[in-house]
């Protein structure tokens, strides 16, 4: 279909997750009149359930150029509404020689900084961290992290208040195509639309769903009280992360470092877990996380994955103990590719971030987006 590049008009966006509005923002300062439709009030989704990681580093391809433009964005908007974005970076530990060699690997290819620290320099930059098996660490400087709970929702209430911003919560959409959106509070029309509505693509662009290969990941994820104080700026990932990242992907020892993860753990191989972690301010941890995919997932948590949570997530942390706070599930879309642009007709676009890094990328997806 044929598309036009958005500068003026009317602009409506389906779904106010992070990708919904990163879209209205760069619509509006393009100098569009922007509605956004959103089903929740606030939002709900997998924007407000994740670690709060903008994981910048470890990305390749498309998704670093997304990543460093969305990176300087976030610190833009984080001073403009009001709420916080830290330049924390984040801690790769390093527990094997294989996960070491990996680290150093990332850090001869990188196009950003990487800093390889010893055990000694890791430990002093995370006081109360007290894991033993330390064996190395990278600091990735360029990778910031927020409050999941609040950055979406101030962001939001920050932008509903933009002249020329009109923000319909609680509204459901049943359908959209050639400039008109169908809702349960009734119908707007627009010059442009965009459905940016995650894993629920398959809701309202069914065809674009099934085209792309989108089905549904799982997630779940704890926040948890350490038993010892500590204090961790950074986002802590483990060598588990080193096997999800697509920076990682070429790294020569990667193959060496996954064949002996999954002889040694293959229950966490099967729960398909990305041991990470990042504190909240009152000195709680959000730690995760195992990966489930189906198109109609069950709603139900596997309580045996959530203790590998536990048992692996405090030999990590050096914890003795992690009193459980909260649990939940978190939805986001999954594909083999890791962003969705399917033009359904000439004034309606289903997009999504289909591999769990939207927090990362919105912004510089967004401005692609709108330029095209």
């Amino acid at each position: 279909m044929g598309t036009r590049s958005v500068r003026e008009g009317h602009i409506a966006v389906v779904g106010g997750g992070i990708v919904g509005l990163a879209l209205g923002i760069e619509a509006l300062e393009r100098g569009n009149q922007v509605t956004i439709i959103e089903r929740d009030d606030p939002p709900r989704g997998a924007s407000v359930r994740n670690f709060g990681h903008c994981c910048v580093t470890a990305q390749g391809g498309i998704g670093l150029d997304r990543a460093i433009r969305s990176r300087r964005r976030w610190l833009d908007l984080s001073a403009q509404a009001g709420f916080w974005v830290g330049e924390t970076g984040t801690m790769l530990i390093g527990r094997t020689d294989e996960e070491c060699q990996v680290l150093a690997e990332f850090a001869d290819r990188s196009s950003l900084p990487v800093d390889l620290l010893g055990p000694d320099q890791t430990l002093n930059a995370l006081p109360g961290f007290a894991a033993t098996d330390i064996q190395g660490a990278a600091l990735l400087p360029m990778d910031l992290r927020t409050n999941p709970r609040e950055a979406l929702h101030c962001l939001q209430r920050w932008f509903a208040k933009q002249p020329k911003v009109t923000w319909m919560g609680a509204t459901n959409c049943t359908s959209a195509s050639e400039g008109v959106v169908h809702t349960n509070r009734g119908v707007i029309e627009a010059d442009r639309v965009f459905l940016a509505v995650n894993h629920d693509v398959d809701r309202l662009a069914p065809e674009s769903a099934h085209r792309f290969g989108v089905t549904r990941c799982v997630l779940q994820m704890l926040r948890v009280t350490p038993a010892e104080p500590m204090k961790c700026e950074p986002a802590l990932l483990s060598g588990w992360s080193l096997l999800r990242y697509k920076g990682f992907d070429a790294c020569p020892s990667l193959p060496l470092l996954r064949e002996r993860l999954s002889a040694e753990y293959p229950e966490m191989i099967a729960a398909d877990v990305n041991l990470m972690a990042t504190q909240l301010p009152n000195g709680d941890l959000l730690l995760g996380d195992t990966h489930t995919r189906s198109q109609f997932p069950e709603p139900f948590s596997n309580e045996a994955w959530d203790e590998l949570l536990l048992s692996h997530g405090a030999r990590f942390l050096g914890q003795s103990s992690l009193m459980v706070r909260e649990r939940w599930q978190g939805v986001y879309a999954s594909a083999p590719e890791e962003f969705l642009v399917d033009h359904l007709d000439e004034r309606t676009t289903a997009v999504s971030v289909t591999t769990g890094i939207g927090m990362t990328t919105a912004f510089g997806f967004a401005e692609d987006v709108l330029a095209a």
